[in-house]
């Protein structure tokens, strides 16, 4: 119970003196050991990789779950280590609405069947969205959460100690200074400045260790700079993966739409696509059109035979593909990325697609699918 009583009385009596030797730093009454350059320098880039991580990581987070409500109720479970129940995306609950809206007006009409394609489409972006989710959650945002949670938890406690003993550190300092200056007025005094140069080795040999355990700690900051890089990287690649579905999800639906009888009907406008409608009405002015053969059908008739078009003498252009395109049936040219292929139009053709050769193949290609080369 003594040996308590003196260990409170003890540590009040430390705590006091930091106290008094913080407020008169602060008032410019006493004398501050002030730390080396460099390690000033690790101090701020800590403190500025530990700000910019926290304003990245809500940030995604918000990006990630758009829904504030969503997010605290996955915090919540996070922090009572529990499983965060399985949640219904956006694209997956407009694909249920669109699926339910089709059987009901009529899953064999136009407009159902439509509801219908577009439905599955937006169940597959949904299923898309579910997996990049995942994926950052685990690559990216988790790390900066270890990051915040662990090591900045422990650069902060050693900090504070350091702190502590620099403040032990100036008050011996004080201390032996009074006893000096007491000791150049009656010898009696020499006792206390022994005592208080003992005390001023003790806490500076504190602080010189302190010092360095902090000092390896905040040198550390660059391997965490070098993880990071490594769970941005993949943040970047999970995100270009998905976007790349999305894309290529889009662009099926945009093809099996083109097929369906009556899906725009009313709609002069070509469809959306990676080229504006100015970029796609110029490039289709700028394309040759090959003279009408006698005899041969016009390109919007289902009879026509593309065997019977012969490449024009005249007027053809070279095209680089900028994306794989599978061909729908026959009358279509598969195309790979990058490739080049000689274009042209045919009288009465859709503007958005184009007759294209590559070597004895040739096919409809579409317009969007191109970049027309001078």
């Amino acid at each position: 119970m003594d040996f308590n009583m003196k260990k409170l009385a003890s540590d009040a009596g430390i705590f006091f003196t930091r106290a008094v030797q913080f407020t008169e730093e602060k008032f410019g009454q006493a004398e501050k050991t002030e730390l080396d350059a460099h390690f000033e320098n690790l101090l701020a880039r800590a403190d500025s990789t530990k700000n910019w991580t926290e304003k990245i990581l809500r940030q995604t987070e918000v990006l990630l779950q758009p829904n504030p409500s969503a997010r605290v109720e996955e915090f919540l479970y996070e922090k009572l280590d529990r499983k965060v129940p399985s949640r219904v995306t956006n694209g997956e609950l407009l694909a249920q609405y669109m699926s339910e809206a089709a059987n009901e007006l009529g899953p064999e009409t136009p407009y159902g069947k439509t509801l219908i394609k577009v439905g599955e489409t937006e169940k597959r972006l949904g299923a898309a969205e579910r997996d990049f989710i995942h994926s950052a959650s685990i690559n990216f945002l988790t790390p900066l959460r270890n990051f915040l949670e662990g090591d900045w938890r422990t650069i902060s406690k050693e900090r504070r100690i350091l702190q502590n003993r620099r403040l032990d550190l100036d008050a011996c300092k004080a201390r032996l200074k009074k006893a000096k200056a007491a000791e150049a007025k009656a010898a009696l005094w020499s006792d206390e400045v022994d005592k208080a140069e003992q005390e001023l080795r003790v806490a500076q040999t504190e602080f010189d260790r302190q010092a360095e355990v902090t000092r390896l700690l905040l040198e550390g900051i660059s391997s965490t700079h070098v993880n990071h890089l490594r769970c941005l990287q993949e943040f970047v690649e999970s995100q270009a993966t998905y976007y790349a579905q999305c894309y290529r999800h889009m662009l099926d639906l945009q093809k099996q739409l083109g097929r369906f009888p009556g899906t725009f009907v009313g709609n002069t406008e070509p469809a959306s696509s990676p080229l504006s409608s100015a970029s796609l009405a110029t490039a289709a002015a700028t394309i040759p059109v090959m003279p009408t053969v006698a005899g041969m059908p016009s390109a919007g008739e289902a009879a026509i035979s593309l065997d019977d078009v012969a490449l024009p003498a005249s007027g053809t252009r070279k095209a680089r593909v900028l994306y794989d395109y599978e061909a729908a049936d026959s009358s279509e040219l598969a195309l790979l990325a990058d490739e080049l292929i000689t274009v042209y139009s045919l009288p009465g053709m859709d503007p958005d697609w184009l007759i294209g050769e590559r070597g004895n193949r040739k096919g409809k290609v579409p317009v969007t699918y191109l970049e027309l080369l001078s």
